[in-house]
């Protein structure tokens, strides 16, 4: 359960998210695994989103990451659907089927509390943000329980989109 406190800071990166990308004419989308649309779901609280956010995508299967956004399943097989290579498949998968003043973000992690291994944790998050100029990844081990990692990624995967976004100009 997100406490207040949390509640507030994501207010706080929504407004000023929802000002870096209608100043840069830029609408949000999201290529969700682990968070299960949160991401979607957390902007989409916010009034006024529909001027910034233009679409999500819950990627939570493998065949889904595949149909959706078009990450090879051989892919998947090498590296795992939890993978930087995999993270930025599916960014890159979404953003060609869109216009071009899209930014976009996927994340693929193990939320828990199982399916992690030792080379994979679980806490283990991927992220990936992109533009059709701009890329960037992450890789992240999160701690607490599932509902912590889901958490913690929304608002790592958001501030991310903020930080590229202001580095666009």
């Amino acid at each position: 359960m997100q406490s207040s406190e949390d509640t507030q800071s994501n207010a706080t990166l929504l407004a000023e998210l929802a000002q870096a990308l209608v100043a840069r004419n830029l609408m949000l989308v999201t290529i969700e695994s682990c968070t299960g649309g949160g991401v979607a779901h957390c902007v989409t609280t916010q009034a006024g989103s529909s001027n910034w956010f233009d679409r999500g995508w819950v990627t939570y299967s493998d065949a889904a990451k595949s149909d959706l956004v078009n990450v090879d399943p051989i892919l998947i097989h090498t590296h795992g659907a939890v993978s930087e290579p995999v993270a930025r498949a599916m960014v890159r998968g979404a953003l060609k089927q869109l216009p071009e003043n899209r930014i976009a973000v996927s994340i693929t992690g193990i939320a828990g509390p199982d399916g992690g291994s030792v080379d994979k944790p679980v806490g283990t998050v991927y992220f990936a943000w992109a533009t059709g100029t701009f890329e960037r990844v992450e890789h992240a081990v999160l701690s607490g329980d599932r509902e912590a990692i889901r958490e913690q990624s929304i608002t790592r995967a958001l501030a991310g989109v903020l930080h590229m976004a202001r580095d666009i100009d």
